[in-house]
């Protein structure tokens, strides 16, 4: 894939980027390594402070690096401005709440036979981030801001489609004040991810994105034995049982598969609904995703802009064509619109069976698949069933559902009457195909720490 901003709006090329070469490429690698040698013995009050200003400049900027967003990937100019609002509070928590985590951890001296004893985090290098272009300053800075607080070096590699935000973070670091080398973007293909990873100066690696490139990275780290953090995506579950508030519901539905124009890994996709109360939520669901504004996403009034890529247009279509060949039922949307750009419109399926592609993957777009259940255990036992197991989510007023569902659910996290997102003060990870390893909260921070013990006896 080339290297390139497009248009998702058009399909025009607005500008394209050399990839680097042989020679530069072990230049950055050369440089990400010098530095993390020097790096490492920086205090956290520096690192803490630099992350601080990378906060200031990225709010100062806001605007315009909203714009960015926006122009390579296609999402709302107001999903673009919370992405980098975002991205600012988790600079600023790390900034903040980063040391502590830095924290070392006592033990119990006597019981070893020792006169002190306790674990210290250190960090273990320069890590590499493959990231994709979904949330391009978000997915990218959740790794970052916590590896760089912890004296790591981070070598970035982007979606080849979102270029100009991937060297906007390189600058962005630069100018806060962090040492030459620290975190730099690496213009290169995919295919190239192998040499970067089995490159020895490479400590480890984080990737957020498909199941296959999952595979492939986690084989070639398996290969070398280095730590390895995946975050594959997923077919998230969102169970609507009678006791919830039934607008409120189908107003955060209708959230969960439009934001970021239905391209988000952690959003409801499946929706299991108790059959007392699946003609009404129905009703509203399908009205309320009818009545969205698909358009232009700098527009202020447009809800869906285009999907980011004409081949991710291309893998929705087949999709939805081969359920509803297969017999689904299109309540809403289903056909692409006759206009420039990649957009498609809000969908909701009914019917759909084991048969038909959508029921076990992912569908990376605006796209809903409606279930009637007798009960919750069934729309557990569906929702398990599934391959992958990132988040999941609950309507539900009653205590019991509300129990049943923590302790039975297969996933990585768990919403209840609220949708699934991220923040840096909580975990946020999957199970089962969705991947392993977490990000965020100082359980994503120590990911990429060597957590060393220290057993110090007796003097002589």
């Amino acid at each position: 894939m080339a290297i390139q901003t497009t248009s998702p709006v058009t399909g025009e090329v607005l500008k394209n980027f050399d990839e680097l070469t042989p020679e530069q490429l072990e230049e950055k690698l050369a440089r990400a390594a010098a530095a993390a040698e020097s790096y490492r013995l920086t205090t956290v009050e520096e690192r803490a402070g630099w992350l601080s200003r990378a906060a200031d400049l990225l709010e100062e900027e806001a605007e315009t690096v909203s714009r960015m967003i926006t122009t390579e990937m296609g999402k709302t100019l107001r999903a673009a401005r919370d992405e980098v609002a975002k991205c600012v509070h988790g600079l600023r928590f790390y900034a903040a709440q980063g040391p502590g985590f830095l924290r070392d951890l006592p033990g119990d001296a006597g019981r070893v036979g020792a006169t002190k004893t306790f674990v210290t985090y250190q960090p273990i290098g320069v890590v590499l981030a493959v990231m994709p272009w979904n949330l391009p300053m978000w997915q990218a800075m959740r790794f970052a801001a916590p590896a760089l607080l912890a004296g790591n070096v981070g070598v970035l590699k982007h979606a080849s489609n979102v270029p100009q935000c991937a060297l906007y973070m390189e600058r962005l670091f630069r100018e806060a004040g962090f040492p030459d080398g620290v975190f730099q973007t690496l213009l290169i293909s995919a295919r190239r991810v192998e040499q970067v990873l089995r490159d020895e100066r490479v400590k480890a690696a984080t990737l957020t994105g498909s199941e296959p490139a999952g595979q492939s990275v986690a084989t070639i780290a398996g290969e070398e034995i280095k730590k390895v953090v995946l975050e594959l995506g997923g077919s998230d579950p969102f169970i609507v049982m009678p006791s919830t508030d039934l607008e409120r519901a189908a107003d955060a539905a209708v959230r969960a598969r439009t934001l970021n124009n239905g391209q988000s890994c952690i959003n409801g996709k499946r929706f299991y609904v108790h059959q007392d109360i699946a003609e009404a939520f129905l009703g509203l669901f399908a009205s309320k995703m009818e009545a969205l504004v698909v358009g232009d996403p700098m527009d202020e009034r447009t809800d869906v802009g285009p999907l980011a890529t004409e081949s991710g247009r291309e893998d929705v279509e087949a999709y939805v064509d081969d359920a509803v060949g297969k017999g689904a039922t299109v309540l809403v949307g289903g056909k692409r619109p006759e206009r420039p750009g990649w957009f498609y419109p809000p969908t909701v399926l009914t019917g759909v069976t084991p048969g038909m592609k959508m029921y076990h993957e992912e569908v990376f777009g605006p796209v809903a698949q409606v279930f009637v259940v007798s009960s919750l255990e069934e729309a557990l036992r569906e929702a398990n069933g599934h391959p992958y197991g990132l988040g999941s989510n609950l309507w539900s007023e009653d205590p019991v559902e509300r129990e049943m569902f923590i302790r039975d659910v297969q996933s990585g996290m768990a919403f209840i009457n609220g949708n699934t997102t991220s923040y840096p003060e909580i975990p946020f990870g999957g199970v089962k195909r969705s991947g392993y390893g977490r990000e965020l909260s100082d359980l994503g921070m120590r990911e990429f720490m060597n957590a060393k013990t220290v057993w110090i006896g007796e003097d002589v």
